[in-house]
């Protein structure tokens, strides 16, 4: 059963998982002020100072006097690693990072498109099309050209058609996985320049002010 107590700057004891300025990892259910039950302490300051090995009275007295939390950062070492800080605006901080992190994290998304060896003008446009607008949208893309009977033994044109659609969508994608023959298929996969997506919001932007001006 863990062991309670008061808190010595009010904040509230909650789980927290994170690591010190001294490196390792921290228990998940940290311990805080006069919830730390040892004689003695390895004490860090709050701009990671070292201040050595001190009683756990006279630690929890600089965090009184400091305005601060003693938190237990390594329960391992012996003495236990204890350091001053803002326990509160440290968790608060900690939150936000994480939700900027889950923020700009982007979900990997892989559209997959299908191109016959001899199609036609018209339904190379619209595959293209569809290619192009994947790519802009942050998507990578798998470009499969499917042979049929005789054309399995004229690969050169399943080659010469994804160099083609790769040359022609440069500008917002390219050839992360070169073309290659996968039973009676070839395969190649784009993947999106990073400001490709900031590309396609600009350019409408540029053609109205072009056509105002």
């Amino acid at each position: 059963m863990p062991e309670t107590g008061p808190a010595v700057c009010g904040h509230q004891v909650e789980q927290a998982t994170y690591f010190s300025n001294q490196g390792g990892h921290i228990s998940s259910e940290t311990r805080i002020n006069d919830r730390i039950r040892v004689p003695e302490v390895r004490l860090v300051g709050p701009n990671g100072e070292q201040v050595g090995i001190v009683r756990i009275e006279d630690a929890l007295r600089l965090a009184q006097e400091a305005d601060l939390d003693l938190v237990e950062v390594a329960p391992q070492a012996r003495p236990q690693v204890c350091k001053l800080m803002d326990f509160g605006k440290f968790k608060y901080e900690s939150a936000q990072k994480a939700r900027e992190s889950r923020r700009n994290q982007q979900l990997t998304v892989i559209k997959e498109q299908k191109l016959r060896p001899k199609i036609d003008q018209h339904d190379y446009e619209t595959k293209k099309g569809h290619v192009s607008r994947f790519l802009a949208a942050g998507n990578k893309v798998k470009v499969t050209i499917m042979f049929r009977g005789r054309e399995q033994s004229r690969p050169e044109l399943g080659f010469r058609l994804l160099q083609k659609l790769a040359d022609e969508v440069s500008e917002l994608g390219y050839v992360e996985s070169s073309p290659k023959q996968d039973g009676r298929n070839m395969i190649m996969v784009l993947a999106p320049h990073k400001n490709a997506k900031a590309k396609q919001q600009k350019a409408p932007k540029e053609e109205q002010e072009h056509v105002e001006s």
